[in-house]
């Protein structure tokens, strides 16, 4: 399943910054690939350094161009464009999450706060500070990581990030239907069709309770 994400249309703190655990053991050569190295060139095997940080205004350029590459080209609209993304990224980027390799971001969540039972077209541009809903508005994973696992990882850290912010009970989003399975099995229930449109497309709202739960990665290769 080709890992998108949510779809909506449309002075920042020192942001918060989670260090990722490696996802894989180094790799311990064998005798034949050593020998298979010349011996005038030493190289090092190491794997790419990774981390989960939230996102800020100055990431969202790059926030974009992955966004752009994997909505566009399939629905020919963004969740968020790139005013809407500063936006949310200046008012709440502690509801944000991104993964980097080497210092490059490979894939994002980006959310704000909900006080209201269900999504409505409010809650497609709007932050309440108050609330204690977390909204996905947009999970989109660059086109060279994806078929990874990748975005059911974040999504798993997201989601433990979210358990230690006392004022977030649960997480809501609104996803096509070929993306229903996917989010279900991230532990999100259904809760009915959305009352949010855009254009011809119509979407399934679902929800996550945060509050005194555990996450099991499942099959993420960690």
């Amino acid at each position: 399943m080709k890992e998108t994400g949510v779809v909506g249309p449309a002075g920042v703190n020192k942001m918060p910054l989670l260090k990722a655990l490696p996802c894989q053991k180094p790799r311990i050569l064998s005798p034949a690939w050593r020998l298979a190295e010349s011996p005038n060139c030493q190289r090092r095997h190491t794997l790419p350094a990774s981390e989960f940080r939230c996102l800020s205004p100055e990431d969202a350029i790059g926030v974009f161009e992955i966004e752009r590459e994997a909505f566009i080209s399939v629905s020919g609209n963004c969740p968020l464009y790139i005013d809407e993304i500063r936006h949310f990224l200046t008012l709440c980027p502690e509801m944000s999450l991104g993964w980097f390799e080497e210092g490059s971001l490979v894939a994002f969540i980006i959310g704000s706060l909900w006080d209201q039972d269900r999504l409505t077209q409010e809650s497609l541009t709007l932050h309440r500070p108050g609330g204690h809903t977390a909204h996905i508005h947009v999970l989109a994973v660059h086109r060279t990581f994806r078929q990874q696992g990748k975005g059911s990882i974040l999504l798993w850290r997201y989601l433990q990030y979210l358990c230690y912010q006392s004022s977030v009970r649960r997480v809501v989003l609104m996803c096509e239907d070929f993306l229903v399975p996917f989010y279900q099995k991230c532990g999100f229930q259904t809760v009915g069709p959305c009352a949010v449109s855009v254009g011809t497309l119509s979407f399934t709202e679902l929800q996550c309770p945060v509050q005194g739960r555990t996450f099991f990665r499942r099959n993420s290769g960690c």
